[in-house]
């Protein structure tokens, strides 16, 4: 479906790359990960060997050219070389979420006929024995941590290193074997098969050539500059797109080093100590950050306290501009020079972020608020546009051309349009091949030009810069024909430290509701210093006080709407707080933290109904699946409060 390409240095196999960063810099770092508490380092010659060995010991097990491997687990460096040592010998990774629970990874497993496995650790081969009995063309599971497995004697089941050294073996008795494979592949073979989120039905096997993500990945390596010096942490999903772009694609283009931390709970701290130069996060994860400092600060001394507030209108007066390099007059500079030493550093060195040049977040829209408080701060924070069907490629934003409610304008050698309707159109190198054994979807993707269908609703702006409204198939209107975009609405909300989670509902209606989540942290934090007793998070998201609590932060997102010329009718006129938190393992979000729409509304509609129909309160009882996989129900009986609206400041005509 994407353009032909090739790569003028012969370089266009990602197998290739690495071959060449183990020749042209072969004692640099490539990877390390945290184990025991120490950082591990290979080089980029050591990477080459183990993917090389890798590669021969699948080999040896019988993978082929076309077979596809699943690989699941945190990120390890070894997962990552599985990627590249499949890659050697013609077959495709297919990276699932390694926090899914094995019923989720039955459909891809299925879907994708796989043969092969490789898994992080006894938790993930667990899952696995759990459900081969339904995979029946599941033929071997190779593990990396032995950890646990010693008494694992089933023939099917390989350690990682086990299969290294066949690997090995097979090399010295077939030298030339593996350099054929690795000269076979070609730019237009499919790389990687990522999987879809799901958020309106089944998950589809998404395509992507070496070609496609080669060429994404060049052209964010062009837009900022990064070279082989660069860090990067390695820590959210590999089955993700924007960790495939980031930690896999443009480290092979660029030879930067991937960084794997010891686990998710050690995050923060592995992340203090790489203080990578680039760093990526959806923004769920940026909310989560500023939530937490938040928290520390309302627990400051008074004089703390103030230092911080006052500085932080410094730096949303003037930070960005600094940062942009724009003008900026005397007396705010050296404010913010002071700042900077007393506030904006300390601050940056504990979230991590001290040596970063640049921060990107992508994976949903993100509000202009969080957006802005970063930037002011002095982190060159950075939207990027895209999808798994794109690479995650389609909008970068360059260096002082950052506008906050904007994705920026086309990445090289992206092309983009604005449909009648108002969905985004784009062409480029970085798009699909297909969707795995789905041709009418493959057919339905493009418009008869070869415009790739994206789904979100936007506009350009005068400098070319893409403006996101919302998906395509969120954006309606109320009844009385004002525009109703939900994604928007929410992330004014999620601005705050005590909203985690926010739906609104109103397309049709004659008024705009809402559900709220309450961050348990935040406000559980909040709750403690006003001495209100809570035994969870059920009850304390019924606590009157906490209702309140949340009513004038809705009450200040109505204030800012109220003279937002295209929103201002889309203010919240009644909301409650869910009993529980919206949970992928609840189906009501995907893997990637995106609220599926659909099936929250039919889960609740009870509770949407008594919203609309002017109840004050609405009994519920709501099915729970544990970790362990294990059923049980929740109910409560939720207070449903109104919220005051203010007056619609029209324009003069």
């Amino acid at each position: 479906m994407q353009a032909k390409y090739a790569a003028p240095d012969g370089q266009h196999t990602f197998p290739r790359l690495m071959m060449h960063h183990a020749v042209v810099r072969p004692q640099a770092p490539a990877m390390r990960e945290k184990d025991l508490g120490i950082w591990q380092t290979w080089s980029w010659a050591e990477v080459a060997e183990r993917v090389r060995a890798l590669a021969c010991g699948l080999a040896e097990l019988g993978f082929r050219r076309g077979d596809n491997l699943a690989i699941v687990g945190d990120n390890r460096p070894h997962l990552y070389m599985m990627m590249t040592a499949a890659q050697c010998l013609g077959g495709v990774p297919v990276p699932l979420y390694q926090d899914a629970v094995a019923e989720e990874m039955l459909f891809v497993l299925q879907d994708a006929g796989v043969r092969f496995i490789a898994v992080e650790d006894q938790e993930q081969v667990d899952k696995m024995l759990e459900i081969k009995a339904q995979v029946p063309m599941l033929e071997h599971i190779i593990y990396d941590d032995p950890r646990g497995m010693r008494h694992y004697n089933q023939p099917f089941l390989h350690d990682m290193h086990a299969v290294m050294e066949m690997g090995r073996i097979h090399d010295r008795n077939h030298p030339d074997f593996l350099d054929h494979e690795i000269e076979r592949g070609h730019f237009d073979d499919v790389s990687v098969m990522l999987y879809t989120s799901g958020t309106t039905g089944k998950p589809k096997g998404v395509c992507q050539t070496h070609a496609a993500f080669i060429a994404a990945a060049r052209g964010g390596v062009e837009v900022d500059r990064m070279n082989a010096e660069g860090d990067i942490l390695s820590y959210l999903p590999m089955a993700w797109v924007g960790d495939h772009l980031f930690s896999f694609a443009q480290a092979m283009v660029a030879g930067f080093t991937i960084n794997c931390p010891e686990s998710g709970d050690t995050v923060m701290t592995d992340l203090r100590e790489i203080g990578p130069t680039y760093y990526f996060a959806p923004p769920r994860v940026f909310e989560s950050l500023l939530t937490s400092v938040m928290i520390r600060m309302e627990d400051a001394g008074k004089l703390k306290y103030k230092m911080f507030h006052h500085f932080m209108d410094v730096a949303k007066r003037c930070g960005a501009d600094i940062l942009d390099g724009k003008a900026v007059s005397g007396g705010d500079r050296f404010q913010y020079w002071l700042g900077n030493l007393l506030v904006y550093g300390p601050l940056r060195n504990v979230l991590g972020m001290s040596r970063v040049k640049v921060a990107y977040t992508a994976g949903a829209a993100i509000g202009p608020d969080l957006f802005k408080f970063y930037r002011s701060i002095g982190i060159n924070l950075k939207q990027f546009y895209g999808q798994t069907e794109t690479c995650a490629y389609v909008c970068l934003q360059p260096d002082g051309k950052i506008k906050f409610d904007s994705v920026g304008p086309a990445a090289p050698g992206v092309q983009l349009k604005i449909a009648d309707n108002g969905e985004v159109l784009v062409k480029g190198p970085m798009l699909l091949k297909e969707y795995y054994k789905r041709p009418e979807d493959t057919a339905g993707a493009c418009d008869a030009e070869g415009w790739f269908l994206t789904g979100d609703a936007g506009f350009l702006d005068e400098d070319g810069h893409l403006k996101i409204i919302d998906r395509a198939k969120d954006v309606g209107k109320l009844s009385n024909g004002a525009m109703f975009a939900p994604n928007y609405i929410e992330n004014k909300l999620k601005f705050f430290q005590h909203i985690k989670e926010a739906v609104c509902f109103g397309s049709e209606r004659e008024m705009v509701t809402a559900f709220i989540n309450i961050d348990v942290g935040a406000v559980g934090n909040w709750a403690e210093r006003r001495g209100i007793a809570y035994s969870g998070y059920t009850d304390l998201a019924a606590k009157s006080e906490v209702y309140e609590l949340i009513k004038s932060c809705l009450e200040e997102v109505n204030a800012a709407l109220a003279s937002d010329a295209m929103m201002a009718d889309s203010q919240v006129h009644r909301f409650l707080i869910l009993h529980k938190e919206l949970d992928p393992d609840d189906d009501e979000l995907t893997r990637t933290r995106k609220v599926r729409r659909n099936f929250v509304s039919e889960k609740y509609k009870v509770l949407i109904d008594a919203l609309y129909d002017g109840k004050a309160s609405q009994f519920i009882e709501t099915e729970v699946k544990f970790e362990d996989g294990r059923r049980g129900k929740v109910s409560a009986d939720l207070r449903i409060d109104d919220v005051k609206t203010f007056p619609i400041a029209r324009k003069a005509a």
